[in-house]
């Protein structure tokens, strides 16, 4: 069996024909990591879910330059939409959900700050976190076989995401997870009573979890859920989470 093409991510191609320039982070990985050199046959994708065979046409310290060839089927995109709205964690954890979510299938990211986070705003405008966790995104979808590259939006607070929420909640349902006890008014993952959403929104607190003013203010526009009687690790309630929904709506 002949060996699949390696992948990277060229967001300038567009048609086949087209001589695009790949990112720096993509120039390395083929020329140092594969050793890839001109005439080497790749597969491209330009994270809008175009995805191309193609030719390496030159690799050199000015970069590398691609021939887009003939448009692929690349893997099918959920059709259920889900953004993962998730408190930031401390450490690298952040790091592994970007990835998990995009390899699940995620449509989009919404980092923000609650109370219990245990990182400032500050903090993460300083490190360009955001930046960091949009690469993440591309490595992931490179790896996973997605033509799409999902956005990772800037943190923002926990009152601006419920105003956002508030604002697009004719999207979908937004479902906040919650521990088991937390809250009166929650309801099991399983018993929730929704018709097959086109997009959803999972949002997920921090390691130390939700205030009771932010359950309170949450309740008006998210459903309170608890995924099961067990209190799962704040960095892995996200694919749990999102896994569940594509269960629930029969996207698995």
């Amino acid at each position: 069996m002949p060996a699949v093409p390696a992948r990277f991510h060229a967001p300038d191609a567009a048609a086949a024909g087209d001589l695009v320039t790949l990112p720096e982070d993509e120039s390395e990985h083929l020329t140092r990591v594969l050793r890839l050199t001109a005439g080497a046959e790749v597969r491209v994708f330009n994270g809008r879910g175009g995805e191309f065979d193609s030719v390496v046409e030159a690799a050199g310290r000015d970069g590398v330059r691609i021939r887009v060839g003939e448009p692929r089927d690349p893997a099918p995109e959920p059709r259920l939409g889900v953004t993962l709205a998730q408190a930031v964690l401390k450490g690298d954890k952040m790091d592994d959900v970007v990835r998990d979510a995009v390899m699940i299938g995620a449509t989009a990211v919404r980092p923000f700050v609650s109370t219990r986070t245990e990182v400032t705003a500050a903090t993460l405008a300083k490190s360009h976190r955001r930046d960091r966790w949009q690469r993440i995104a591309v490595s992931s979808a490179k790896q996973c076989g997605r033509a799409v590259v999902p956005t990772v939006f800037e943190p923002v607070s926990f009152d601006a995401l419920i105003k956002t929420l508030l604002e697009n909640w004719l999207a979908g349902p937004a479902l906040m997870l919650v521990e088991p006890g937390a809250a009166k008014a929650a309801v099991a993952f399983g018993e929730l009573e929704v018709e097959t959403p086109k997009a959803v929104t999972v949002v997920v607190g921090p390691e130390g979890g939700w205030t009771p003013e932010e359950l309170e203010a949450a309740s008006a526009v998210c459903r309170l859920v608890t995924m099961g009687h067990r209190t799962l690790r704040a960095d892995t309630m996200g694919l749990v989470a999102t896994a569940a929904v594509f269960a629930r709506w029969k996207e698995f």
